[in-house]
């Protein structure tokens, strides 16, 4: 399977947003990828809860992903649209950030709702509180693209080793964490998580990302690590996109994957135990 990663410097412009994600959607099927992999908040990077609820769409409203599908079905290749910021009918206004698996038919084929929370205060002094503009999901997601099963997660799911892993015992072979992270926290643990995920379940991992300084007309500025990356189920880097916004392509050999769990097949040696004491 030929796979392409693609990375956004996206604004807080839908709109702006939607095209420059379609081009490079369409450039990547053009390097003759079959599964293509657009970063977290696809369409919106804002960290202003005003102007969010001014822009953002519930999903059967929202023009990015229209244009995604039509740009998946035009090309004929799988999309996994790595999220997009919705608005819900939840009663507490909070939105959904949320991921999709496009056939290649434009048809939805699966969706994953971002299960943790993004809640922290870093060294620097940025300071994010994601749950109170978003509502957590609560189920794990297989799906099956193009033969291949997919485990979805989100960035900050990254930090949470036993959902990897009840993904890979469900089937998956590929791990999908589509991100935004920090430049800090990206620079501390991004390659190191990223590959210690890959080790563990020995599934490919695919996690294309937000880069660069992000133009924003309201809220606080936001700047992102960059550097999607694409690792073996050894842990082996096959591709690091660096700073630059584009596409990166990668050629699986998806034997690898039983490979590596021939060679260290832990998955199958969960052994039960008590918890410690407190």
């Amino acid at each position: 399977m030929r796979a392409a990663l693609v990375q956004l410097n996206a604004s807080d412009d839908p709109q702006e947003n939607a095209v420059a994600a379609a081009a490079r959607v369409r450039e990547a099927a053009a390097g003759g990828a079959t599964l293509v992999l657009t970063p977290e908040v696809t369409n919106i990077m804002s960290g202003s809860r005003s102007h969010q609820r001014v822009v953002l769409a519930h999903e059967e409203e929202d023009a990015t992903l229209a244009t995604l599908r039509e740009t998946a079905a035009a090309s004929g290749i799988w999309l996994l649209i790595g999220s997009l910021a919705l608005l819900t009918h939840d009663a507490d206004g909070r939105f959904a950030n949320r991921s999709f698996l496009v056939g290649p038919d434009g048809e939805i084929r699966a969706r994953y709702d971002k299960i943790h929370m993004f809640d922290v205060d870093l060294a620097d002094g940025e300071s994010y509180r994601e749950s109170a503009g978003f509502r957590p999901g609560d189920r794990a997601v297989v799906a099956d693209a193009d033969g291949v099963r997919l485990g979805l997660t989100i960035c900050y799911d990254l930090r949470f080793p036993h959902l990897y892993r009840d993904l890979a015992k469900a089937g998956a072979q590929i791990l999908t964490v589509p991100a935004a992270f920090t430049v800090p926290t990206g620079r501390a643990h991004w390659h190191t998580l990223l590959r210690a995920r890959a080790i563990e379940t020995g599934c490919f991992v695919l996690a294309p990302a937000q880069t660069g300084n992000h133009r924003v007309s309201q809220g606080p500025p936001r700047r992102t690590f960059g550097h999607s990356l694409a690792v073996t189920p050894w842990g082996e880097i096959l591709a690091d996109a660096g700073k630059e916004p584009g596409i990166t392509l990668v050629d699986l050999d998806l034997a690898a994957v039983e490979r590596a769990r021939k060679a260290v097949p832990s998955l199958g040696h969960d052994r039960p135990y008590a918890p410690p004491r407190a």
